[in-house]
Order: C-alpha cells, then sequence, then structure tokens
C-alpha cells in the first residue's frame, strides 16, 4: 500500500473517531481536514478549498436561505397553524398523519426545519392534552428523513452524490427520478413506526417539574451572609443528600472543590454547582437565602413595583441548529441583549463526552452550548412574546404569539418556492440554477435581507461539505477508492451482484449511524462507483444505495440532525433508536438491496 492511501485511510479515521466523539464541532473538524490535505500533499491547495465552490455546497446554501426567507415571512408558520388542526384526531390516526405531513413537506423544505415546527407543536398538543409527545417525535424525524429522500432537493445527501457522480461523467438523477423508491421506503417506515409508537416512552411532558436526574439543570448558585446554613455541614443538609439533588463543585476563596464531601461547613460568600430539578431549586433557594447571580440580584431590586407585580417566571428554551447562541457560554449569554431574559441554568443535550464527571472539571457558567442543548431562563411574563425575536431557539412552554407579518409577502414567498420547485422538477434549468434564481427573486422583493442570511444559516452544514468533498478528491487523487474496491471485489469475488450491492448498502448504512450523512455520501460515492465499474455493473443503483443508505441513519441519534434535536428533548434514551430505529433500518436495508438489485 502506497503512504499516500496509508495518509488519506489515517486521515479518514481520525475524522470519523473524532465525530464520534464530538470532541471538536463538525465544522472545525472539516477545517482540520482542509489544512492536512493541504500538509500532506494529498490534495493541491486549489482542490482542498474547491469544497466552497462545489455545486453541492452552493445549492444547499441556497436552499438554506430560501428557508430563511419563508420562515421569516410565516410560510412555515402557516404550516404549523395547519398541522395544529390535526390535533382532533385520536392517537392512533395521529401518529400516521403526523409522518405523512412531515414526508411530503420535508421533499421540498429542509427537513431539519420541518422538525423543529413538529417539535413545537407536538410539545405543546401533549401539555395541553395529556399524550406522550414521545409517540410522535420519533416518527416524525423518521419520516422526515424518509421523506427528503424521495426528491433530489429533499435532503444535501441527494444533491452531494448527484454533483460528485457528474464529476466522473456520470449522467445527472432528474428530480423524480427516484421518488418511486423513497415512496415506497417511506411506506414501508409509515407502517414500523406506527405500530413500534406503542412501544415508545410513556413519559408525558407536562411540566418543567418532571424529573431529569442526571440530566438536571445545572446552576451556580452564592451563599449569602445571612443564610440559615452557615456552619452546617454537608451531610447535614437536606436538599444536598436528595437522590434528584447533587452539589458537583464547591468554589470558596478561588479554590475549587470537587464534589465536596459530607463533612465540609458551608460559609458565607461560598458559590455551589448545584444539579437538581426545576421545583427542588425553587424551594430551596427561597428557605436559604441563596442567590442565583449577585448582577440579577441588583437588577431585580432596581426593577419598579409595576414590573414586579407582573411576576418573574421560568422558560425552557431548546437551542435548534443554526441558532447564534450555539458556542456561547451562559457567561456570554448573559452580557447580551437577550429579550428581558436571564439564563440562569442549562442541560447538555448528553453524548459520549458529556457526562456528570466532566461537569465536574469545567465551570457551569463556561460551557458552550450546542443544539440540542436547553437553556433555563428567568423573565417577566409579560415579556414572553420577546423570545420569538431570537431565530433558531424553541420554546417548550405554551406561550401562543403570533408575529405580525405582511401577508403579501407570506404570498410571494410561497409563490418563489412554488416556482423554484417547479423548475426543478420541470429540469428547465438545473436545481442550482433553479435555487439561486429563488434567492435572487426574495432579496429582489425584500422578503429576505442579507444580514437575517449570515446569522440564521446553518454555517456547520457549508463547512462540513468544504471540508469534506476535499476528502473524497484526496481518495481519488491517492488511488484510495480503487484500492478500497479492488480489495471489496477481491473478498466477494464469487459473490452475486446482489449481495455486492447489499454490503455496499450495508456498510453505508452502519457508516451513517456514526458520522453525518453527508460525511458518509462523500466518503462513500467514490467506492461505489469503483466498485460497480469493477464489476461492470450500472453504476446508478449502486449511486441510490449510497443515497439512501446514508440518510437510512436510524438507529443512532447522532446520524441525522433530526434525530439530535429529538434526543435533545430528554425523553429519548439511546435503546429506543438503537431497538427501533435498528429494525427499521434493518428492514429498509433488505427492501433496498432487493429493489435495487433488480434495476441492475
Amino acid at each position: 500500500m502506497e503512504l499516500s492511501i496509508i495518509l488519506v485511510f489515517a486521515i479518514l479515521g481520525i475524522s470519523i473517531l473524532l465525530f464520534i466523539t464530538e470532541l471538536f464541532p463538525v465544522d472545525k473538524i472539516a477545517f482540520f481536514i482542509i489544512v492536512a490535505l493541504v500538509l500532506l500533499q494529498l490534495t493541491t491547495p486549489e482542490e482542498a478549498i474547491s469544497g466552497f465552490a462545489n455545486p453541492a455546497t452552493i445549492t444547499v446554501l441556497a436552499l438554506m436561505i430560501l428557508a430563511v426567507g419563508l420562515e421569516e415571512n410565516g410560510v412555515i408558520q402557516l404550516l404549523s397553524d395547519g398541522i395544529k388542526k390535526l390535533k382532533i384526531l385520536p392517537l392512533i390516526l395521529l401518529t400516521p398523519a403526523f409522518m405523512i405531513l412531515s414526508a411530503s413537506i420535508s421533499a421540498f423544505i429542509s427537513t431539519t426545519a420541518v422538525v423543529i415546527i413538529f417539535i413545537k407543536i407536538t410539545t405543546r398538543l401533549s401539555e395541553k392534552y395529556g399524550f406522550s409527545s414521545s409517540r410522535l417525535l420519533m416518527p416524525i424525524s423518521f419520516a422526515g428523513i424518509l421523506g427528503g429522500s424521495c426528491t433530489l432537493m429533499g435532503t444535501s445527501t441527494n444533491l452531494i452524490v448527484n454533483a460528485m457522480a457528474q464529476k466522473y461523467n456520470i449522467e445527472a438523477f432528474s428530480f423524480f427520478e427516484f421518488s418511486g423508491y423513497g415512496i415506497l421506503f417511506f411506506i414501508i417506515g409509515l407502517i414500523v413506526m406506527t405500530v413500534a409508537s406503542r412501544y415508545l416512552p410513556q413519559k408525558t411532558q407536562s411540566s418543567l417539574s418532571s424529573d431529569y436526574k442526571i440530566d438536571s439543570y445545572v446552576f451556580t448558585v452564592k451563599v449569602t451572609e445571612d443564610s440559615p446554613l452557615i456552619g452546617k455541614r454537608f451531610g447535614d443538609i437536606d436538599f444536598i443528600n436528595r437522590e434528584d439533588s447533587k452539589v458537583l463543585k464547591l468554589i470558596r476563596n478561588h479554590q475549587v472543590i470537587n464534589a465536596p464531601g459530607k463533612y465540609i461547613k458551608l460559609t458565607a460568600n461560598d458559590k455551589l454547582v448545584v444539579m437538581s430539578d426545576l421545583d427542588n431549586f425553587q424551594s430551596f433557594m427561597k428557605k436559604n437565602g441563596f442567590i442565583l447571580n449577585e448582577k440579577r440580584q441588583r437588577a431585580l431590586l432596581k426593577n419598579d413595583k409595576n414590573d414586579e407585580e407582573k411576576g418573574e417566571t421560568y422558560i425552557e428554551t431548546l437551542i435548534l441548529p443554526g441558532s447564534n447562541l450555539i458556542g456561547k457560554t451562559l457567561k456570554s449569554l448573559r452580557r447580551m441583549s437577550f429579550e428581558g431574559a436571564f439564563p440562569i441554568a442549562i442541560k447538555k443535550r448528553r453524548n459520549l463526552r458529556n457526562t456528570k464527571e466532566r461537569l465536574l472539571r469545567k465551570n457551569i457558567d463556561d460551557i458552550n452550548l450546542k443544539p440540542g442543548d436547553r437553556v433555563l431562563l428567568e423573565m417577566q411574563e409579560h415579556k414572553i412574546s420577546d423570545l420569538y425575536n431570537i431565530e433558531n431557539i424553541a420554546i417548550l412552554n405554551e406561550h401562543d404569539f403570533k408575529p405580525n407579518i405582511s401577508k403579501a409577502k407570506r404570498i410571494t414567498a410561497l409563490f418563489i418556492l412554488l416556482a423554484v420547485i417547479s423548475l426543478a422538477a420541470s429540469s428547465v434549468v438545473s436545481i442550482l440554477t433553479a435555487s439561486l434564481i429563488g434567492v435572487s427573486a426574495m432579496l429582489l422583493t425584500n422578503i429576505i435581507q442579507l444580514e437575517s442570511v449570515y446569522q440564521k444559516v446553518n454555517w456547520q452544514i457549508i463547512f462540513l461539505l468544504a471540508g469534506m468533498i476535499p476528502l473524497g478528491i484526496a481518495m481519488t487523487n491517492s488511488g484510495a477508492d480503487i484500492w478500497l474496491s479492488k480489495h471489496l471485489l477481491s473478498l466477494m469475488s464469487n459473490q452475486t451482484p446482489t449481495i455486492v450491492l447489499g454490503l455496499l448498502f450495508g456498510i453505508t448504512i452502519l457508516l451513517s449511524g456514526v458520522i453525518s450523512n453527508n460525511a458518509t455520501a462523500i466518503i462513500m460515492t467514490p467506492i461505489a462507483i469503483a466498485v460497480a465499474g469493477g464489476l461492470s455493473l450500472d453504476i446508478k443503483p449502486f449511486l441510490l444505495a449510497v443515497m439512501f443508505g446514508s440518510n437510512f441513519s436510524f438507529f443512532t441519534p447522532v446520524g441525522y440532525q433530526t434525530n439530535t434535536l429529538i434526543y435533545g428533548t430528554g425523553i429519548y434514551k439511546f435503546k429506543h433508536f438503537f431497538i427501533i430505529g435498528g429494525i427499521l433500518s434493518l428492514i429498509l436495508w433488505i427492501m433496498g438491496t432487493l429493489l435495487l438489485a433488480n434495476a441492475l
């Protein structure tokens, strides 16, 4: 094996490890890949940055901008209002109805944006009508993924595979070329998830007083000089010794004591990092004279009586992909103008690196926010509607607020979307051209402003695509794709084309469960082309196996953004994805292999 091939596989392996462990954000990992490829001379500098100008990257960016325009001008809200009317259906019919809607919309609009709508709606409906939102969110997420697989513009994965194939002089896919397969896969998913929804957790998110256990909120509090607990040992304080509460850290005179022992006595001005559910924490604060933040305390004392009479309340918010709050800390949020809200606590989305022990080693105020994290805000009730000015957060409490949006702009935005779909579907122009026309139309009609685009586009995905695409080029330059395909062919030399296709499909599904669907598509597409070429078989079924396999990451919560979002709501465990999503992935893998093999 040549050194260049070894280096490519080393970069690929390290990248996969970093994606799995989430040691760095995906955009940072992508940038490291670009630099590594140039330094190791696996690509030219021009090839290393070619991902930023790749048609797939620009198309995804343009479609994101269109989604921003739809959201800002009330088209997304219009969909949301229409979906809410389905609450009259019984739960057994609500699941397939929501799945059909999610899949239908996701075929033309960002799946992530669609699932965000449903997270907000199902959370509100479950609180109001007392059913478990867990029965709906996982089926909705899976349906969105399956729906996005039905059209060429339904998901960025499809666009990436199509763009990479064209670089190998392979005929491009048409808009609806594989929709038949996608619809069959969705019908399978609809049946499986309607049945499986009965076995999803029955937990109802009725209030913020739910028992979050290890996923409880983490607060930083200060002991006031008049606290009745001063001089008491930690072991004698009831709140600290409850199963659902824990002191993670004691900060005294700038010295940090992790997991303080029961014989340590509390003194004035001690700071405690406390993990607790909200109700216990509120009661503890009132009884024992603790304060959350001195600056906040002084600010509240300055409020006039009229404001005080309106009362303070706690609001739970979910950080969504694309939020400009991603990467910020509680400390930095408190210095920002936050629509009158004061961030007091954070609940981290659980992953391999996010454990109780890790929280012990880091000041809670310095922990960076990521998609799927939740932030607890304290604010006056009459200012809650102001939170809707903050983009890409979901308010997990029931507050009906509708921004004032021009009806003419809403109609124009919807018309532009339909025009883009029509142009792309009719093959009058490419999807890239159609989406750029749509963005230009929105800018010309003032439907969107570039300032909003800069803030709301999920640049992580753009950098991920720009960084991973050159890795595909490096595989071709070094011959790694040919080397790998030759060894795969030698191992499967006596196997039928159906078995070879099935193995490629299965490997792609497995890989997509641990790294992003986009990264999986970039890695597997050159291999699929080389394997099909080596067997002298039609390449398109192999490309479809990569396309669908990259999207079918149902068995973990990390392979697809929408799964990460619903996992962040705290109502699912990893086992729910592994068992239910695994069953769905297995069925789709078998059916997909048989269907695509008929096209060979």
